[in-house]
């Protein structure tokens, strides 16, 4: 497609959009003056659906009128809420029902699936994952490091660009993975790097992985919800995401687990265990000695915490009525190439603004990182001014990331109308 900068083609690129209508399903936030925001930040924390008041509201009334008697009376039992989120689950990171449960928050997840998955030895003890990881998880791979006794320093080995590039070659990855052989117990690396906004080739990376013996896992954060994902037919032995950031789910929103069905019978594997995730059928008879539900629902610790899961279900319903991740990816792919259209038009030297989200589109999810070598956060500053949401990560990048189920080619051309401003042309 030959794009243009103006309003006008902007405006005819959201009447031919069969996701236009979504866009009224959620609360855009205002400016001071009133206005709608251009909210460019759904990779921090999406937007509230309108559905999702009523969600909670119907526990509210459920936990009301029924006290105790909630887990087993009404539409939908809390004693069984969260199985009514495998299905659409599933469906949102490419798993069967089997492979994914709700539950807990994204790091409390990653650390109980990695002390069943990253069980090091004398000899096979090393953890890959990418240099400068979110912080969380490097901070979790360091405990978990340091649990087994070992030298995060000597333990984790990051992947680093080439010199002057910003983001991984996946060949580059795979070299690693082959050089560390024998030694590398687990591969933990996110599905698209936070900072970067790069998608890693997680099938090959799996591939990699098991052919030297590893097991391997992905922090979906930022690609649950953005992009499409095959965890159970590119064979991941582990994944878990939040639900807060392009799933719509509330700050702090519940967290989703994959477990890859090879596992879901091996009620031998080392876990944390709980109440829930015990037997259901003999869950209530209060006998010592854990087994395990099987599946995902076997890491389950404790009930479901319902008020998330309500919001969490009402937002996972709309990527559904809206024609699933296939749907979202195909508007999604275009939104993000008519906002680098614009950013290059400016034609601005690198050595004062470059994207450093790869061009591929295979390779990025809709999040664009601008790198501003000068000024950086002055504009960040201008566009704030403008009414843009966007996100200032030090020392100098602003992400941008236009979101398929609520923003509008018409959001994309007045965020690059305002960098043309800014830049003078």
């Amino acid at each position: 497609m030959t794009f243009e900068p103006t309003l006008e083609f902007a405006a005819h690129l959201d009447a031919q959009d069969p996701l236009r209508l979504f866009r009224s399903r959620f609360h855009i936030p205002l400016t001071p003056e009133g206005q709608e925001a251009v909210y460019f930040c759904g990779n921090s924390l999406g937007l509230q659906p309108r559905t999702a008041r009523a969600a909670a509201e119907e526990q509210f009334a459920s936990w009301e009128k029924r006290a105790v008697e909630g887990h087993f009376l009404g539409n939908d039992p809390w004693m069984h809420y969260h199985e009514t989120l495998a299905e659409a689950t599933g469906r949102v990171v490419g798993a069967k029902p089997l492979e994914v449960v709700v539950m807990n928050n994204l790091t409390v997840n990653l650390h109980l699936l990695l002390l069943t998955f990253y069980r090091p030895t004398a000899t096979r003890y090393k953890v890959l994952m990418e240099g400068g990881a979110f912080p969380s998880d490097q901070y979790a791979l360091e405990s978990q490091v340091t649990l087994h006794g070992l030298d995060p320093n000597d333990a984790i080995v990051e992947l680093v660009p080439r010199p002057g590039e910003h983001t991984l070659r996946t060949e580059d990855i795979e070299a690693t993975i082959r050089e560390l052989g024998d030694s590398l117990a687990t591969i933990i690396l996110g599905g698209i790097n936070y900072y970067t906004g790069q998608v890693f080739d997680m099938a090959a990376i799996t591939r990699a992985g098991h052919a030297v013996g590893a097991t391997v896992g992905f922090d979906l954060a930022h690609a649950a919800g953005n992009i499409e994902l095959h965890l159970h037919d590119w064979d991941v032995d582990f994944a878990c995401w939040c639900s807060y950031k392009y799933l719509n789910s509330g700050p702090g929103g519940t967290s989703g687990v994959f477990v890859h069905e090879r596992f879901a019978h091996s009620p031998e594997l080392p876990r944390l265990a709980g109440w829930w995730g015990h037997d259901a059928s003999e869950r209530f008879q209060m006998k010592k000695g854990f087994r395990p539900m099987p599946g995902a629902a076997g890491w389950q610790l404790s009930n479901s915490q319902v008020f998330p899961m309500a919001l969490h279900r009402a937002a996972l319903a709309v990527v559904d009525e809206a024609g699933g991740i296939p749907a979202l990816r195909q508007k999604s792919e275009l939104l993000t190439a008519y906002l680098e259209f614009l950013i290059k038009r400016l034609n601005l030297p690198a050595s004062r603004l470059e994207i450093i989200t790869p061009t591929d589109p295979a390779q990025r999810g809709c999040q664009l990182s601008i790198l501003v070598h000068e000024g950086g956060r002055a504009l960040f500053d201008h566009l704030v001014a403008a009414g843009i949401i966007g996100d200032w990560r030090e020392p100098n990048v602003i992400r941008l990331a236009p979101v398929p189920l609520y923003n509008s080619f018409q959001d994309v051309q007045r965020v690059g109308q305002v960098l043309a401003d800014w830049a003078g042309v």
